[in-house]
């Protein structure tokens, strides 16, 4: 499962997601570092095709675990070339411009 939470501020739709299992853990390699924080990551948990949908709406996404970003590469939204790696988990951000 994948746990998502949105936030909202002003017209930007924020969505924090991530893979169940990482919620309240640290990763840490280097000068990279990810703090998957229950207050900003852990909400509703959801399946990867619901992921989907909720990611066309979204503005700004923090995205966090395999399974999740596998979801924003299989709809186009993360180029898998620009996924990052942190203590062997992946971690991508997305913004969407709007006009």
């Amino acid at each position: 499962m994948i746990s998502l939470k949105i936030h909202k501020k002003g017209n930007d739709l924020l969505m924090g997601a991530c893979d169940e299992k990482l919620l309240g853990k640290k990763f840490e390699d280097g000068k990279f570092q990810i703090d998957v924080k229950r207050d900003f990551y852990d909400g509703e948990r959801i399946s990867a095709e619901v992921l989907k949908k909720y990611l066309q709406d979204a503005t700004i996404a923090n995205l966090v675990g395999r399974e999740t970003i596998k979801c924003a590469i299989d709809i186009g939204l993360i180029d898998p070339e620009c996924v990052i790696k942190i203590k062997g988990v992946p971690h991508a951000q997305m913004v969407r411009m709007l006009t």
